[in-house]
């Protein structure tokens, strides 16, 4: 058995992997990467990129059929939804081969196959040529998380999809159920009903996307059913009735009730577990709760020399997280001494129609937390540019809190908030207060102007409402 030595060996090649192998290079470390399956892991092959990708052909569906309140024409409007997926999958192709182009530019070994840990500082790798054993003094595990599948709920890729099998859709679904309605569900959901799905949501909690700032869930309820959207609040599915050629029976429990509805098509989009099994951890002395490893704020599993980010290392579960928590192991790995990560100040971002974006505290957490505050809004509809584009739908809110003047969050939706949120995350990692918010001078007209109004509106002072 060949036997390699590295300073660092990475079990995982998403975000969170590649990016630690990257910087950890740069700092002069010798490093390895192992990854059982694609370059980019889930997000870039599977997640966040194809779903976009997707997801920008249904805005641009949804454009062309307002066409007229634009002052243009376009007649025949339709869609092709294999060129739809073959756009998405080529997209994440590229990225993908992007992500083998980096590591060889920063010296990172690439190892593919599937890796175990049998003793502290040992990878095995088990390849297609045989079994590989790297050793390293310190070890990240990266491996991400998969899709949690409920009993009786469990994807067939046939009547029943995953977020996989929609990424791939081999048909436009005629009557869409989507159990689950957070990011992964709602996105899907948007997806779907835009090209035409006489689409369900069902959310087993009181409100959908549960973890968002509830006004804003409010304000997203209002936009989906006017679109065309059913919503089913306090609602589970307790079972599926299987048709093979025809569709699905759904048995929904909403108010005590149980009632049947049938579905040609239904996406499970019920949270995600952690990638832990089948590694070697529990004998390692890992601790894993509910999946997840149990980690301290630097990403130190107890075991030493090894590590666990992302996914792997419980919420929130996002590329972008798993990202800087890669640069910070590596750095610490490298004998810095990294700022530990704040995940108040890390935003959570929604691709649906019309888009959310969130960082910080909810109004309900602030005040559960103790903190007196003070809230600002301020609408779509008071703001030139949204206006100019067509897009007078949202509103944005600030939280601060009323004694220090500290942003405790900010909550977004509407058009391209996602891309607007980035503006109170610098905030938020600058300590900033409303007064230097207040202070600094927004371009106009841009959407960012109302970011400036919801923050002058928390004090009484916005000047356009």
């Amino acid at each position: 058995m060949a036997v390699s030595s590295f300073d660092l060996i990475v079990v995982g090649a998403g975000p969170g992997g590649y990016v630690a192998a990257i910087r950890a290079s740069q700092l002069g470390l010798k490093v390895a990467i192992v990854e059982r399956e694609h370059l980019g892991g889930i997000c870039l092959n599977w997640g966040c990129i194809p779903t976009k990708a997707m997801l920008r052909s249904a805005e641009v569906f949804h454009l062309m059929e307002r066409a007229k309140e634009f002052g243009l024409k376009a007649d025949g409007i339709g869609y092709d939804l294999p060129a739809v997926v073959a756009r998405s999958r080529a997209v994440a192709k590229q990225l993908s081969g992007g992500i083998g182009h980096l590591m060889k530019k920063n010296k990172v070994t690439v190892f593919m196959g599937a890796a175990t840990l049998p003793k502290p500082g040992v990878v095995s790798v088990k390849t297609d040529k045989g079994t590989e054993e790297l050793t390293a003094k310190n070890i990240v595990l990266a491996t991400g998380a998969r899709a949690r599948e409920l009993p009786g709920l469990e994807a067939d890729g046939d009547l029943v999809w995953s977020y996989r099998h929609a990424l791939v859709a081999s048909r436009m679904p005629k009557k869409l159920l989507v159990i689950g309605s957070g990011a992964i569900g709602i996105e899907f959901a948007s997806f779907f009903n835009t090209l035409g799905a006489d689409t369900t949501v069902v959310e087993v909690m009181d409100r959908i996307l549960p973890v968002e700032d509830a006004e804003i869930a409010a304000f997203a309820k209002k936009q989906f059913v006017k679109q065309g959207m059913k919503i089913m609040e306090k609602a589970a599915v307790k079972k599926l009735d299987r048709k093979p050629g025809v569709g699905v029976t759904a048995h929904i429990e909403v108010g005590g009730k149980v009632e049947t509805h049938e579905f040609d098509t239904v996406i499970s989009a019920v949270g995600i577990v952690g990638n832990v099994e089948n590694l070697g951890l529990e004998a390692l002395g890992v601790k894993i709760d509910r999946t997840h490893v149990v980690t301290d704020e630097f990403c130190r599993t107890g075991v030493p020399g090894l590590f666990a980010i992302g996914d792997i290392a419980g919420a929130p579960w996002l590329a972008h997280k798993a990202s800087h928590e890669g640069v910070m192991v590596a750095e610490l790995i490298a004998g810095g001494h990294p700022h530990a990560i704040k995940p108040g100040s890390i935003a959570g971002c929604t691709y649906c129609q019309p888009q959310i974006a969130s960082v910080g505290m909810t109004e309900a957490k602030a005040k559960e937390a103790g903190h007196e505050i003070k809230v600002g809004r301020f609408p779509f509809i008071g703001n030139g540019k949204a206006i100019a584009l067509g897009e007078s739908e949202g509103m944005i809110k600030t939280i601060f809190d009323a004694k220090t003047g500290e942003l405790l969050g900010a909550h977004m939706i509407g058009a391209e908030v996602t891309e607007l949120i980035q503006g109170y995350v610098i905030g938020r990692t600058l300590e900033t207060t409303e007064v230097e918010l207040m202070n600094t001078v927004f371009p106009h007209p841009t959407l960012s102007e109302m970011m400036h109004e919801a923050v002058l509106d928390a004090y009484g002072r916005a000047l356009h409402m």
